[in-house]
């Protein structure tokens, strides 16, 4: 589920999971475990990266079809909880968009410190809604703080996915590579953050990053039931399938 490449004090981790890095609730703790421990191990920056071609496909819709009420629960729990040690992490984590990176993909990389994608045909942004899930408040929060307010309104609400290069445009990634430059480009991005003298760094990592880590503050329980009872929606359950009868047949 997922790879480690140590780069002297950088660490990657390498999203494993063909065909496209579907994320399930194993997944989602195995990547938390892996960032919260990596600071005690002399790690001082992470990348977190995928596979050729395919940064994540975010949920896997047909194994989440298959859990009762409770597993869904969890998950949504461990999608939460990711998103917070990502956001709250002590060392900073470039994301390194490998390929394409829609929905859950997406969502991961909102947290991060930077964003380097790969260049070409690959599609990436939030499109929940057009598969009848309404986007987390929390989500939405983190997609604003990148891209502004009345662009992240758009892009939430239309649940478009776009370019690289239209992703760049408004903000949503930082940096464009060749794709078999995406890891070096965020290896180096990382680099450049650690050669910063180390306490003014941290510092003001910490400063800059206090709105995002604040945006967990909230009650995010009261928010993952909201988010759970709208799973079960007739209309939810009824677009999900047909979803996934299209991925069947292709």
């Amino acid at each position: 589920m997922l790879l480690t490449y140590n780069h002297e004090s950088i660490r990657e981790l390498r999203l494993n999971r063909p065909p496209v890095n579907a994320l399930t609730t194993e997944v989602l703790v195995a990547l938390r475990e892996a960032i919260e421990k990596a600071p005690s191990e002399g790690v001082r920056a992470l990348v977190l990266s995928g596979s050729p071609g395919r940064f994540s496909g975010g949920l896997d819709v047909p194994a989440l079809l298959k859990l009762d009420k409770p597993g869904i629960a969890v998950l949504w729990r461990e999608l939460y909880a990711i998103l917070r040690t990502i956001a709250c992490s002590r060392i900073p984590i470039v994301a390194a968009i490998t390929g394409h990176a829609p929905a859950g993909g997406t969502v991961l990389s909102l947290f991060c410190d930077g964003r380097v994608m790969a260049e070409g045909d690959y599609k990436i942004g939030l499109n929940e809604v057009q598969v009848g899930i309404p986007l987390p408040p929390i989500i939405l929060a983190g997609l604003q703080r990148l891209v502004g307010m009345r662009m992240g309104e758009q892009l939430a609400v239309s649940g478009a996915l776009m370019s690289s290069q239209d992703a760049l445009r408004v903000g949503l990634v930082d940096e464009l590579a060749p794709a078999e430059q995406v890891v070096e480009r965020a290896l180096a991005w990382c680099k450049r953050l650690l050669a910063v003298p180390a306490e003014a760094f941290v510092l003001t990592r910490r400063d800059a990053r206090a709105d995002l880590a604040a945006m967990f503050d909230r009650d995010l329980e009261k928010e993952a039931a909201y988010v759970t009872s709208n799973w079960w929606s007739e209309e939810t359950q009824r677009t999900l399938k047909a979803l996934v009868e299209r991925l069947g047949k292709k």
